[in-house]
């Protein structure tokens, strides 16, 4: 069991080595293949999961059966569909993985056992959310206030290692650009940095 889910953990709450043992007890590892889809839409989601290796991307069909990148997940981040777990109502995105993943997995029943056995979780959780929540404001705020030159920029501050491990037309996706617009302003940066 790795000490990096316990970590994340313990920046919300602290644990007796019995409250660690417990939660440890209630995840499951999984390893997961590259180009695994983990939820499709029309699924419920059935999992809360917690990256220890790898990356994934969240997204969605358009009307056109266009993908939107909504997300980006790597180590150290939990990854679902919050309102699709939360209410076991079907999907409307896709969970992809786009690297091979080892993932610690919580189900709706072990999340509630975790829940009812240690109550200080629901802490945990709610901190979880609002972390979500929040970089989903962000990049709201971003998509309509600012260029598509500086949300690049900002996609690269924000999530520094994405670009080397994903392909270029999921950035521009993400972005909502062209992906010639982003091998452009790669290049651009490129010959700044020279």
């Amino acid at each position: 069991m790795s000490q990096n889910i316990i970590e994340n953990i313990t920046r919300f709450i602290s644990l007796t080595e019995k409250e660690e043992k417990f939660f440890t007890d209630s995840l499951t590892l999984q390893t997961i293949p590259k180009k695994t889809v983990l939820l499709r839409e029309g699924e419920v989601c059935q999992f809360e999961g917690y990256i220890q290796k790898g990356c994934v991307r969240v997204y969605y069909l358009d009307d056109n059966g266009f993908e939107v990148t909504i997300l980006f997940a790597i180590e150290d981040w939990w990854i679902s569909d919050i309102a699709s777990f939360q209410d076991q109502k079907p999907s409307r995105l896709y969970i992809e993985t786009l690297e091979d993943s080892e993932i610690f997995m919580l189900n709706p029943a072990t999340k509630e056992k975790l829940l009812a056995e240690i109550p200080k979780f629901e802490r945990v959780f709610r901190m979880l959310v609002q972390r979500n929540l929040s970089t989903l404001q962000n990049r709201l705020v971003n998509t309509i206030s600012k260029t598509a030159s500086d949300r690049y920029l900002e996609f690269v501050k924000v999530y520094p290692s994405i670009p080397q491990r994903v392909p270029q037309y999921y950035i521009a996706s993400y972005l909502g650009v062209s992906k010639e617009f982003v091998s452009t302003i790669r290049k651009r940066l490129a010959s700044k940095e020279k």
